[in-house]
């Protein structure tokens, strides 16, 4: 509200103020609503237009993506360090790829194929391959000695931001089988991405699970919110439609270096530009070939010239913006290594310095460096009414409680114990926003209180305020099983660092002065509650939420999606197996009646008939669009096979 208020402040208009800071915020005061309103009013129409295109095919179109990354975008433009993670980033450039790649389904008024959908789908790939390959490079890059000594996995399991209980577990296997798995990781994000482009299907297949291997297990050990389920669908780019209905098929029958750093260092900039022009001569392939799809099935079909001009326009500008997004995604990619980005052309940096405030192409690069080698650290945060008597706060997610068992919420992302996690990394002048939540806490403010404890009677202080309030900081550790083999009571064990945040309480001179020098103190009148319709309909809807804990609302709204969807799938199922017997009775009746006069058998087949060959004319049309990617003997089907031949 601060941020969005000193803004406003400068008299701009409504489309200067979208070009400086591109956020649907700035409609709030022509609505009648206060920024904490309006920002709910977006998750909310975001929440409800996603679960909308999940239920209805005909809403996954690229005018409803943009909605929403419109919306994430608004979001992320003044959420600060609280938004600022690189799988927001992701996500950002994840959606405006699906604006790209979906189809105008709300506009065309079809979902058929397009000849340049090859094209922008390549971006999805690329995403993925700038994703991976920089995030392996940099875990080498850091310089850390965990990464090069094969140790980070014996620290990564306790020190991770929010483990989950199968991370004890894993904690407890032998020193080889970690070293074993940094050089698995190292294999999967560093020598597997190169393969996403090779023109042999087994390879990229291949490294397509080698990807899955690693993201599930991730999830199973840590709580990292949408970011593998998001990673896992980029993934899915680099399968093929052959091998995706062959899923359908199945699913409906039932210590020491070898290298050096400057080894490494050479091997990158050896590899960085190489990588580009593999890149390039992919995105070429994929646009010569679309093209040339285009004009045979024109050619084919014998389609007007009309038809065929629209279909060549299409493909000119989303190739186009295809090649512009490509272009302008190198920036980041070679930041990984210096020389090469140097080397890239200054019309290049200048377009993305142009569009780098929409988020369009970022760098990526996860885990660089391995954090609490010594113990993880943590901030506990104590009240007192007498400064005497303290009591802990305990959060849901994050560790405090020695014998609370860690939490699985996973796509939730809690983004204030993701931060008590940043801020334990180092000094509290280094996490204002901390500043805030202590004056906050002792204000009693309620919306504060429940992004501790969502049921605010948990919370120690939710009938008065604490008069004093301060923070330590500790180290964590897992705890190991016993000498006999039994485990131990307790989840964690911990010892006391050092002092985060001293005492302090409401007019205290220190906390004053860290509200004024970060300026976190709102000098503006308070506003009156609006009362518009929509503003009321927004608290009638965080009235019917209040006090369910998040990760169990995003459950229940991704599993009533799923079941709604599977509803969809067997009433379909239904459909064609009614009409499928009628299809036979109506072939038997014409092969058994010898009438070939008779004009009422032919009217009779006419429908399911022609309904039942349409669809095996669509079947193999899917089969011939992917026969390019299906090697010589490797396909999972023979009709397949007969398909390539015949093409």
């Amino acid at each position: 509200s601060i941020l969005l208020k000193s803004r406003r402040s400068c008299g701009k208009s409504l489309g200067e103020q979208l070009l400086s800071s591109p956020t649907l915020l700035w409609l709030g005061p022509r609505l009648g609503l206060d920024t904490h309103t309006a920002m709910e009013l977006l998750c909310l129409i975001g929440a409800a237009l996603s679960l909308a295109a999940t239920l209805v095919e005909a809403l996954r179109d690229s005018v409803v993506f943009f909605c929403l990354w419109a919306l994430y975008l608004s979001m992320y433009q003044v959420g600060q360090v609280f938004l600022y993670f690189q799988w927001d980033n992701l996500l950002l450039e994840t959606g405006f790829l699906c604006i790209l790649v979906a189809p105008l389904t709300l506009i065309r008024g079809s979902r058929g194929v397009r000849a340049h959908d090859r094209v922008t789908f390549w971006l999805i790939r690329w995403l993925l391959f700038r994703l991976m390959f920089a995030s392996g490079v940099v875990k080498l890059t850091s310089r850390c000695p965990t990464w090069w000594g094969l140790t980070a996995l014996t620290y990564h399991y306790e020190t991770q931001c929010i483990p989950t209980p199968l991370a004890w577990f894993a904690l407890q296997l032998p020193v080889w089988w970690h070293k074993f798995s940094v050089v698995g990781t190292f294999i999967i994000e560093i020598a597997a991405p190169l393969l996403f482009f090779s023109p042999l299907r087994r390879l990229r297949l291949g490294a397509f699970y080698l990807q899955v291997l690693l993201q599930v297990l991730i999830i199973l050990t840590g709580n990292y919110n949408f970011f593998n389920l998001l990673t896992l669908a980029l993934c899915l780019s680099l399968l093929d439609d052959q091998h995706v209905h062959f899923w359908l098929r199945k699913a409906d029958k039932i210590s020491n270096n070898a290298f050096t750093f400057h080894q490494f260092n050479q091997f990158l900039k050896t590899v960085t530009i190489p990588s580009i022009w593999i890149g390039v001569l992919s995105l070429t392939w994929e646009m010569v070939t679309a093209m040339f799809r285009c004009v045979c099935v024109c050619v084919r079909d014998y389609v007007s010239f009309s038809v065929l001009f629209w279909g060549t326009l299409q493909w000119t500008v989303f190739a186009a913006a295809t090649v512009a997004m490509f272009t302008i995604s190198l920036v980041p990619f070679s930041y990984i290594e210096f020389d090469s980005h140097a080397r890239l052309w200054p019309g290049v940096r200048q377009a993305y310095d142009m569009v780098d405030r929409y988020q369009l192409v970022n760098s990526y690069g996860l885990f660089r460096r391995m954090t609490g080698v010594s113990g993880r650290p943590e901030v506990v945060i104590e009240g007192s009414n007498d400064g005497v008597s303290w009591t802990e706060i305990e959060f849901m997610y994050k560790p405090g409680n020695l014998s609370a068992a860690p939490a699985v919420l996973t796509p939730h992302q809690p983004r204030l114990d993701w931060q008590m996690w940043f801020a334990a990394l180092g000094d509290q002048t280094q996490a204002p926003w901390f500043t805030s939540l202590i004056y906050s806490l002792l204000q009693g403010k309620r919306d504060v209180i429940e992004l501790i404890q969502t049921d605010v009677s948990q919370y120690p202080f939710y009938q008065q305020p604490p008069t004093y309030l301060r923070a330590h900081r500790y180290r964590y550790w897992f705890t190991e099983p016993k000498a006999d083999g039994s485990y131990p009571k307790r989840w964690w064990r911990r010892v006391y660092d050092e002092e985060f945040y001293p005492k302090v309480h409401l007019g205290s001179t220190f906390l004053e002065s860290m509200l004024n020098q970060h300026g976190l103190k709102d000098k503006s009148p308070p506003r009156r509650m609006p009362n518009t319709t929509v503003a009321q309909a927004v608290r009638w809807v965080r009235s019917q939420v209040r006090g369910v804990p998040t990760h169990i609302l995003i459950w229940t709204l991704i599993a009533s999606s799923v079941t709604l969807c599977l509803l969809q799938g067997l009433q379909n199922r239904n459909k064609h197996t009614e009409r499928t017997p009628l299809t036979y009775m109506a072939a038997g009746n014409d092969h058994t009646d010898n009438v070939p006069d008779d004009s009422s058998d032919h009217c009779g087949k006419s429908d399911e008939q022609q309904a039942a060959k349409g669809e095996e004319e669509e079947k193999k049309e899917d089969g011939q669009d992917s026969e390019d990617e299906v090697e010589e003997g490797g396909g999972e089907e023979k009709e397949d096979t007969v398909d390539d031949e015949e093409d």
